[in-house]
């Protein structure tokens, strides 16, 4: 089995992967931040069904000093770590984590001598919109809007990994849908933070009119196709590990036939959560704590990100659930969690 490394091993996607590799029987060590909260992750040394070890390395992946060390003796990385947010006050801090941070890696890779591969965890949002139709992994990212400047940030380092891939790095790119499902209600897990707010009476009625179409991925799904990457996927690639393609009103109606509670009988204009976004920007600069809902956020709403994971399908047998049954396991556990009443 492999010695692997994880960045961003403490968040929502990272500390479920680090879970995975340890029940496949790797050798996890896991690259986190002094100040991560680490309660996703198995305790350091523990196997995890199946005799992995897991290990912790204490570092950031701006600071290329320890992510080098971290890297030692490794043989695979998995580049997972990326700062999601639609909106920051200082949106420099997207680009040092989110292209920084991947350039450091490959400089890593050139030093250590010993990584045979790494699964870069990229995004939908650096293929770019796909407005009336569904994309493929030919897609490019034209590079002549963004929605955010999370957008921004990952479609520069897929270039940066494009062009990697071209001159021999054995690097395989996968691209999660919106992820969702069981873990922590992070910005990344923003199906249950609408699902919370939804059944919280703070979000009473539809986003919009259902004109915006995303392509979901159930969380455990996205991480079998990363280990699944390392196994079958082949260098210079790119694989769509998302799903089923649908808006967020359909998410809740499943959400309210799931419990057997009201769908929302109105909807609410993109104008009007515009507006409320850049109220809450404003709230959010006095408070210092970040918004749900920004005017980024109803940009993005406004476009279609609609993916078809085929490619993944016949070389990594992904095979991705269903909405409604991912759902189904998502309600139960926030109600657990006292979270969400029905």
């Amino acid at each position: 089995m492999k010695k692997v490394l994880v960045t961003g091993a403490s968040g929502y996607l990272g500390g479920r992967l680090c879970h995975a590799l340890l029940r496949h029987g790797h050798s996890v060590r896991a690259f986190v931040r002094p100040t991560s909260e680490l309660s996703c992750l198995p305790r350091p040394t523990d196997g995890d069904d199946c005799g992995g070890s897991l290990e912790l390395a204490y570092g950031d992946v701006t600071d290329y000093g320890s992510l080098l060390d971290a890297c030692s003796g490794c043989h695979v990385i998995f580049h997972a770590a990326a700062l999601v947010e639609p909106w920051l006050p200082e949106p420099s801090k997207l680009f040092s984590v989110n292209v920084g941070g991947l350039k450091n890696v490959l400089q890593a890779y050139k030093e250590t001598k010993t990584v045979e591969k790494i699964i870069y965890t990229s995004s939908f949002f650096a293929l770019g919109s796909t407005d009336g139709y569904v994309a493929d992994e030919s897609q490019i990212h034209p590079a002549k809007f963004f929605c955010t400047e999370y957008e921004k940030s990952k479609a520069v380092a897929d270039k940066i990994a494009i062009d990697a891939a071209a001159k021999g790095v054995p690097i395989v790119a996968v691209y999660p849908g919106v992820v969702y499902g069981p873990g922590k209600v992070t910005t990344g897990n923003i199906v249950a933070r609408m699902i919370i707010e939804r059944f919280n009476g703070r979000l009473p009625g539809y986003v919009g009119y259902g004109n915006d179409m995303f392509s979901f991925s159930h969380v455990d799904d996205v991480v079998e196709g990363h280990i699944a990457a390392l196994n079958k996927g082949r260098p210079g690639e790119r694989y769509l590990l998302t799903g089923e393609n649908a808006s967020f009103m359909h998410v809740f109606d499943i959400a309210a036939s799931i419990t057997q509670t009201k769908r929302p009988w109105f909807n609410i204009p993109l104008l009007v959560i515009e507006t409320y976004g850049w109220l809450s920007i404003l709230f959010s600069r006095i408070t210092g704590k970040l918004p749900l809902i920004s005017p980024p956020t109803v940009y993005v709403l406004k476009h279609q990100w609609a993916y078809s994971c085929e490619k993944a399908k016949l070389e990594l047998d992904y095979n991705p659930r269903s909405l409604k049954e991912g759902l189904a396991e998502v309600l139960p556990w926030l109600k657990s969690l006292g979270l969400i009443k029905y």
